[in-house]
């Protein structure tokens, strides 16, 4: 089995830009391992595997569940549980096993040893759909890193035998030891070279976000669990036609929409990738450039799927997300979302009465959008202040900057200046300081 993996690492190696240890076939045939310590999440989490598995276009033919601690240092689930699975993997036909949590190159290797089949981790899964669901250059460059981040150790791990079987005592390096160098160098520069494009799209995505920052209309972004409804949000407020599916991760790539408010203003609303339990780091640090349409935004707009039995859950997970960018102290409404599929609705009155600034709604049938408008509306005055400023007219242009980012309530023509009563931004009511009228 090792000696496998390892011609399968060389081969993918030859072509540094699409490196996939284990490379997923048509409705593969897999067999599912969950180690949860709560028994409470079961359900939970076991049916979360399975959407993962359906958004990959795999076939779930076996399951197993088991109590652990803490995990195996050298299996994960420990020897003898996988001499145990092994008949039953055997039985189904199944072709790859899937562990629902993070395993070490050592735990991996092992399993398949064990298992005498492909074994491949939850996070994996995620790079996999990932790499199915990226559409454009950036997007395909970002989880390209993401993948070659999490398969460098991986690789390492592979050629240890090769190492140890090559190496003698005051005998330097041997094949194994070279070939390992050989490849570790490939996919470091590969990383490199990644890096250096993803860097260039950040500077040209940072442009555009300053572009945007010129205009006239507060930014806000919709945040939270990936199946939410933040696509179809998007649709309803915008009148756009983005693209959603019942599947996981439908939408990786930023979208940005123009969104009119009842008074007439407009607002900025960028839909981002949907975030999950346990989301990889990796993914996290390569899509850094894309979630920084949540860390630049004024507001965020929370969608949470209020009729799923784990909402909490999820509501925790997006926000330990948006913690590790930065963003979670950001003014935020949550939309609790599919309000249409829950029957209690003093729950639903309840849940908006304990949360701040939120709103139940049904981004599908546009119902409560009405409110979630006043939401935002109330939110953007928030983040402006009340000044009376008599400006000179030789600084006629800072009225000007009044209509464009804030509102006038009125501008009075003057022999001493303009008298303008405004709401605006705090960053010009810095500049409109001197100017003021106690």
């Amino acid at each position: 089995m090792a000696a496998r993996n390892v011609h399968q690492t060389a081969a993918s190696l030859e072509q540094p830009s699409g490196v996939r240890l284990h490379p997923v076939q048509e409705r593969e045939r897999v067999f599912l391992i969950y180690v949860n310590p709560d028994p409470e999440l079961d359900r939970y989490v076991e049916e979360e595997l399975r959407a993962l598995c359906e958004t990959a276009g795999m076939e779930v033919v076996g399951e197993s569940r088991q109590r652990r601690s803490r995990p195996d240092a050298a299996t994960f689930i420990g020897r003898g549980k996988a001499e145990l699975l092994f008949p039953q993997v055997r039985e189904v036909n199944a072709t790859l096993v899937i562990v629902d949590d993070d395993l070490t190159p050592l735990q991996q290797r092992n399993l398949e040893d064990l298992l005498q089949t492909r074994v491949i981790d939850r996070t994996e899964l995620i790079l996999q759909i990932f790499a199915q669901r990226a559409h454009t250059r950036e997007g395909k460059l970002q989880v390209e890193l993401a993948r070659l981040t999490y398969e460098l150790p991986r690789l390492m791990s592979v050629y240890t035998k090769f190492e140890q079987q090559a190496g003698h005592i005051g005998v330097r390096g041997g094949p194994g030891e070279t070939k390992l160098e050989q490849d570790r160098r490939k996919v470091r520069e590969r990383i490199a070279d990644l890096q250096r494009e993803l860097e260039q799209i950040a500077r040209q995505r940072s442009q555009q976000r300053q572009g945007r920052r010129r205009l006239p209309f507060p930014f806000g972004a919709l945040v939270g669990y990936t199946s939410a409804g933040k696509s179809t949000l998007m649709n309803t407020l915008s009148g756009a036609n983005i693209y959603t599916d019942e599947h996981l991760f439908a939408t990786l790539d930023p979208t940005v929409r123009r969104i009119v408010l009842p008074d007439g203003w407009g607002v900025l609303l960028s839909d981002t990738v949907g975030f999950i339990r346990n989301l990889p780091h990796s993914l996290i640090a390569a899509f850094r450039s894309t979630l920084e349409e949540v860390t630049e935004a004024d507001f965020l707009i929370h969608v949470v799927d209020v009729s799923h039995p784990q909402m909490e859950l999820q509501r925790q997970a997006v926000m330990n997300v948006l913690a590790e960018l930065g963003a979670h102290n950001k003014p935020m409404i949550t939309a609790y979302n599919k309000a249409d599929l829950v029957k209690d609705t003093y729950r639903l009155r309840q849940l908006v009465a304990e949360t701040p600034n939120s709103v139940y709604i049904s981004a599908l049938k546009a119902e409560g959008i009405p409110e979630l408008m006043h939401h935002i509306l109330t939110t953007l005055r928030s983040l402006l202040q009340p000044v009376k400023v008599r400006l000179p007219y030789t600084q006629s242009s800072l009225l000007a900057q009044c209509y464009d980012l804030g509102r006038v309530r009125s501008a009075e023509y003057t022999a001493e200046g303009i008298l303008v009563e405004a709401e605006v931004t705090h960053d010009l009511a810095q500049q409109l300081k001197p100017y003021s009228v106690l």
